[in-house]
């Protein structure tokens, strides 16, 4: 079989589920992790075949997908801020947008340490950390922090922890987060570990009402614990970060929420009512409402 057929007929089979477009990349990338393949390789060499050893595996792949299961699943990783994570059924997918909060606190960790007397690591706490994309990326952005990260599932640590960033810590001389089993919702019991100078969350912010707007591959597949939360209390995670803050929170320190667009005003109040003085909410690339920053 010729590989631009196979890219043709595979990129049709998952129109139910993608745009046309975003069909055939996912196909693309398919072909790049079996078959070693760039994204141009069937145009420029036509008669490219897919190798016969090859055809039972890209069709398993292609089954899953036609299952509405995420790319990233099937392939096992995805690209974060320049990394390589992998990633299961257990944690969410990280998202571009999720990449701009980091920015976003790469840039404040450096007006700290200009600001610092003395000098000392950065601590960095990441809370409802998931896969530890947010984690890992402070930590190899930031050589010497100390970073921790927080989850109540411990199939979620146990990814994070598998991340396999050893060679990049030894190069920047960096730390490896530390992941902590904690519920974020238990304030009886939010743990004394000293003060952050960052503090960093995407909780759980999809309203339960929000679930029929969602694609497949999203619903059906990416963990709920992780995503839902109901209407009638949908941000009881901001209000749990805002305690664990206003206990953790360095002074001078700054804090950073993924949030629910149409929440925005919200989840900044939140934050308010906590007595952090300074707030403000952040955009994305697309100008949607995508964080809020908080400190005092």
């Amino acid at each position: 079989m010729l590989l631009k057929d196979f890219i043709s007929e595979s990129s049709s089979a998952l129109l139910d589920i993608y745009p046309a477009e975003e069909a055939r990349a996912i196909v693309l990338m398919v072909c790049e992790a079996v078959l070693g393949t760039k994204s141009y390789t069937h145009i420029i060499e036509p008669a490219t075949e897919v190798p016969q050893s090859r055809i039972s595996e890209l069709g398993g792949l292609m089954d899953r997908l036609r299952a509405a299961e995420p790319v990233q699943y099937v392939l096992g990783h995805t690209v974060f801020h320049g990394l390589e994570f992998k990633v299961t059924h257990d944690v969410l997918i990280p998202r571009p947008e999720t990449e701009e909060i980091v920015e976003a606190a790469i840039a404040t960790a450096g007006r700290l340490a200009a600001a610092q007397v003395e000098a000392r690591p950065l601590r960095v706490l990441d809370l409802c950390t998931g896969s530890g994309c947010i984690a890992w990326s402070l930590a190899l952005a930031l050589p010497g922090s100390e970073v921790v990260a927080v989850d109540i599932s411990d199939s979620a640590l146990e990814v994070a922890r598998g991340q396999e960033f050893g060679s990049l810590l030894s190069e920047r001389s960096a730390r490896a987060p530390e992941f902590v089993h904690a519920d974020v919702l238990d304030l009886d019991h939010v743990p004394q570990w000293g003060s952050f100078d960052l503090i960093l969350s995407n909780p759980p912010y999809v309203m339960d009402s929000q679930k029929p707007d969602m694609r497949r591959n999203v619903l059906e597949h990416e963990p709920a614990l992780a995503l839902f939360v109901p209407d009638d209390d949908p941000l009881i995670f901001y209000r749990a970060v805002a305690a664990w803050a206003r206990q953790l929170l360095a002074p001078g320190g700054v804090g950073f929420v993924e949030i629910n667009d149409l929440l925005g005003t919200g989840t900044e109040d939140v934050f308010k009512a906590a007595g952090f003085t300074h707030t403000s909410i952040l955009r994305d690339f697309a100008q949607r409402d995508r964080a809020v920053s908080f400190s005092r």
